[in-house]
């Protein structure tokens, strides 16, 4: 953690920075791609080669360390720092100022209803230009180059929240495994479109479909223990906590034994959270944004009660009388909290990111 003379502000420093940085969730990665590829750096500690090359280990998380004799503004990205006390203090007012401002019930309704909805008008408007592609994937979850590889063998992969195709494009461009089978799934069917007109589209490796991973079909073309490998990659915080339990069971019945997820989402605190203003708020850490997309941001224990079943986890009283349900229980492999200081060096501002990441696996039968 650095001094408070290293990372103090004021707050109206931090009200600066929450309304004038624009959030895109691809930036951590891009600060990431570029610390790989800088030049060596003054060998201190934080600066050291050593200390700077690219990460064996995708939990880990980076390496460059904010170290007191540090200048915070040296760099655009520090990684595992923890939000100085201004900050806590100032996100706790935002909260509390958030919670007493809520959205209307009647607004609460309307965005509740159909999600889906909203999304059409976001790739209606943004189409594939909004996201970047996100080829720092392979680097947090090999699992990805791996099944992408020349030789692996039959492979399905589905990609839940596919977007516009700015993930699964990527990996199709790379692929070397003509067994690989990519399904990529959003609820939107203006996303969908996007994908299917995309110049490198082909049905004979990649299939775009319509699917609401909350919903109580399965994915067109896939049944019960059919997927090797599914992605997540911020759009679980796109449903309310009641769709929760049922998009768990869905990809825990889609998924093989043995099959993995690969998630990344929100953590709360981030500055995508702090900076909503009143209106927004729908519930504890769930929120609308300005197009009418909803988004929810993680605790990490709060994630592993989820994945692991044990936050739908009936005790003896309730199963009373009721028929018995089925065992939905993940393995968490790996469930990581991303925290990362970004800068920018011209305006002076800080800015604090969290994300959590995580690989959760169905069991194999006992």
């Amino acid at each position: 953690m650095a001094s408070n003379g290293v990372v103090a502000s004021s707050e109206e420093q931090l009200t600066a920075q929450i309304s004038k940085f624009e959030i895109a969730e691809e930036n951590h990665q891009q600060q990431s791609e570029q610390q790989q590829h800088e030049e060596q750096q003054p060998p201190h500690r934080s600066h050291d080669p050593q200390f700077n090359q690219k990460r064996s280990d995708p939990f880990q998380f980076g390496s460059r360390y904010l170290q007191e004799q540090d200048d915070v503004f040296e760099f655009n990205a520090w990684d595992h720092v923890e939000t100085d006390d201004a900050y806590k203090e100032y996100a706790e007012q935002q909260y509390e100022m958030q919670r007493n401002a809520p959205v209307s019930d009647f607004d609460k309704h309307r965005f509740n209803s159909d999600p889906a909805k909203w999304w059409n008008q976001f790739y209606k408007n943004n189409t594939a230009n909004f996201f970047k592609d996100r080829k720092w994937l392979q680097q947090e979850f090999p699992i990805l180059d791996k099944v992408a590889s020349e030789g692996y063998g039959p492979c399905t992969l589905l990609e839940i929240g596919a977007g516009a195709g700015n993930t699964a494009f990527p990996i199709l461009s790379k692929n070397k495994n003509p067994e690989l089978k990519i399904h990529a799934c959003d609820f939107s069917k203006k996303a969908v479109e996007v994908m299917r007109s995309h110049e490198a589209y082909n049905t004979d490796q990649m299939q775009a479909d319509v699917w609401d991973v909350a919903g109580d079909e399965l994915p067109p073309h896939l049944g019960e223990n059919s997927v090797d490998v599914a992605l997540m990659v911020f759009i679980f915080s796109a449903l309310s906590p009641l769709q929760w339990k049922k998009a768990v069971e869905n990809v825990y019945r889609v998924l093989k034994p043995g099959g993995e997820v690969c998630f990344r989402d929100y953590g709360r605190g981030d500055l995508a959270q702090v900076r909503f203003k009143k209106g927004r708020y729908l519930d504890e850490n769930f929120y609308i944004r300005g197009d009418g997309t909803r988004v929810y941001f993680f605790e990490r224990d709060e994630l592993a009660d989820i994945w692991s079943g044990k936050l739908f986890t009936k005790d003896d009283s309730e199963v009373e009388n009721e028929a018995s349900e089925p065992d939905i229980r993940f393995v968490i492999e790996d469930l990581g909290v991303d925290r990362r200081l970004l800068v920018n060096r011209a305006k002076k501002l800080k800015m604090y990111r969290c994300w959590l990441q995580g690989r959760f696996r169905k069991p194999l039968p006992q």
